[in-house]
């Protein structure tokens, strides 16, 4: 084996986009990937549940798979985990709650059985014969998450995954400062460092300023508490369960990953609260409602989460009480403000006491600032440097804040998804490109939705339909009666009366002519009714439906 073969790195995922966290490296005969993560859909990606990464590559190079290496329990970065088992079986590491957490959703798709699942403690490795993947303890908005150092004959890669620099974490486990300085003695060839928060100066406050907060606010609550917050955020349910049990509250949670996850960190010993503290939230009438917190999913107003469901008064078990207190412990995705503004509106009208970012500090992000990506940066110095997670312009500013801390600019790369970076321990060159892409999971099905059908969504959805249905007697070649018109979201049939009869009079005198002519193909009735309909309904309206016109013959 030659030690100048060239090191692949090959962002499948994640570049120039938020969410779905997918990276390959591959020397010689093995390759591993970094992250399984998800992205959530546009607005205009109508009836598309999840975007999962194209892996194409993957199941080209199944023979070379290793594993799937987990940075932490985000959907980001175990969301397609699932969808991509099914097209290739790999096995899977990651810290104990990581694993625990995909074991939950492995169950839901029935594949726990055929996975092979492996916790790695931080500071332990996974060893192949060219690559070793070293887990490093960092400091994120969920527990056990963690930085890998990949180990390659050419060099060490450091992945910072998503993390910010929090001194004061809520679990007392601090980033491993002191792993990550030998690893930058020992010298580190790449660093691949979390973009997201890269246009925010200065540092991002700890967790544990939410604490505060949290006490004075219980503190002055008459009525119940309900807070919405992600999921998968473990150290803030904790502070909020330990402000309730300061205050002699007792805690429900509602919503179903509210409900897994909760669980399945308190199984783990990562979420701890008393079994006389929690509540069923089928029993929480019988808590007086000074004595209640619930723990509700929805803080991103999704019209199914938990808190729209109790703000729109849909809850099955919730119902609004003038003393109680929201409190949305989350900030808006980009996208999102105006669902959650939606829900903070209802809210208020119903007379309730909400608060939320913009009027205290009940939320702070689990990204590095500025200041802790410049940090990492002189901590790490390393030879290149590629900005991953984010979009366009986050991966530029990353790169321009390496320059400021003496990272020479050639030695800086600012990928594509899907192009391959090539590494030697003296070079780093972009060498071509592999098929990557956004695979639509829609109910069901997997990948049935492309482009063609999002576009064919978007007009209906933007200039509705009609069809235009008409029976012709195959015998005599005559029209049987006139054409019977259905739209959906265009006009209103009986409101549009004389409209719809010159499109019955249009469709009718087309097929004449062409039966006069004596063409009856079926196709070219079609296309010839299409086109005089939709010339006929844009000059009228200067709208533009999707037209079917169906032509029976009897």
């Amino acid at each position: 084996m030659e030690e100048t073969q060239k090191l692949k790195v090959i962002p499948l995922g994640g570049l120039g986009e938020i969410g779905k966290n997918m990276t390959a490296i591959e020397y010689d005969d093995e390759l591993i990937v970094i992250d399984c993560g998800i992205a959530f859909p546009d607005e205009d990606m109508y009836g598309v549940d999840l975007i999962i990464p194209d892996i194409s590559y993957l199941i080209e190079n199944e023979s070379k798979l290793k594993g799937i290496f987990i940075t932490h329990g985000h959907e980001d970065h175990i969301g397609a985990i699932p969808f991509i088992l099914k097209q290739v079986n790999i096995p899977i590491y990651g810290t104990r709650l990581t694993i625990g957490l995909i074991e939950n959703k492995l169950k839901e798709h029935g594949l726990l059985a055929t996975t092979s699942l492996n916790i790695i403690k931080p500071r332990e490795s996974a060893k192949f014969n060219h690559l070793e993947v070293e887990f490093i303890r960092n400091t994120h908005s969920i527990a056990d998450s963690c930085s890998l150092a990949i180990h390659t004959p050419v060099g060490i890669i450091f992945h910072t995954g998503d993390f910010k620099v929090d001194l004061t974490p809520i679990d007392n486990e601090p980033m491993d400062f002191e792993r990550i300085s030998e690893l930058a003695k020992e010298g580190i060839l790449l660093l691949m460092s979390d973009s997201t928060n890269v246009e925010r100066k200065g540092y991002t406050m700890s967790e544990r300023v939410i604490s505060e907060t949290f006490t004075k606010l219980f503190e002055h609550a008459t009525g119940r508490i309900i807070v919405a917050t992600f999921a998968s955020n473990i150290h803030r349910m904790q502070q909020i369960i330990d402000a309730s049990k300061r205050y002699n509250r007792k805690v429900a949670f509602s919503g179903r990953s509210m409900e897994n996850i909760s669980k399945v960190a308190t199984e783990l010993g990562y979420l701890h609260i008393d079994d006389d503290q929690l509540v069923n939230i089928h029993n929480i009438n019988s808590v007086a409602d000074d004595e209640l917190t619930l723990i509700v999913t929805g803080s991103q107003g999704e019209p199914m989460g938990a808190l729209a469901r109790i703000a729109f008064s849909n809850h099955r078990h919730i119902k609004l009480k003038p003393n109680d207190l929201f409190i949305i412990s989350a900030s808006p995705i980009p996208g999102n403000d105006k669902l959650i503004g939606r829900v903070i509106n209802e809210l208020y009208r119903k007379g309730c006491n909400v608060i939320y970012k913009d009027l205290e500090a009940v939320h702070v992000s689990g990204h590095a600032c500025q200041e802790e990506l410049k940090l990492i940066l002189r901590l790490t110095h390393p030879k290149f440097f590629m900005p991953v997670h984010g979009e366009y312009r986050h991966l530029v500013h990353h790169k321009n804040l390496a320059e400021k801390v003496g990272i020479p600019k050639d030695n800086i790369l600012v990928l594509s998804t899907g192009q391959v970076l090539e590494l030697t321990p003296y070079s780093a060159e972009v060498n071509g490109r592999v098929r990557t892409g956004a695979i639509f999971v829609d109910g069901i099905g997997v990948g049935d939705v492309g482009n063609v059908v999002l576009r064919d969504r978007r007009m209906l959805a933007e200039g509705g339909m009609l069809i235009v249905v008409a029976t012709i007697d195959k015998e005599s070649k005559t029209l049987v009666s006139e054409p019977y018109i259905v739209t959906r979201g265009f006009v209103y049939v009986k409101e549009s009366e004389d409209l719809m009869n010159e499109v019955k009079q249009i469709t009718q005198t087309e097929i004449e002519m062409l039966l006069e002519n004596e063409t009856n193909e079926i196709l070219v009735m079609k296309n010839r009714i299409k086109k005089a309909l939709e010339r006929y309904l844009y000059e009228k309206t200067k709208r533009r439906p999707s037209i079917f016109p169906i032509i029976m013959e009897v």
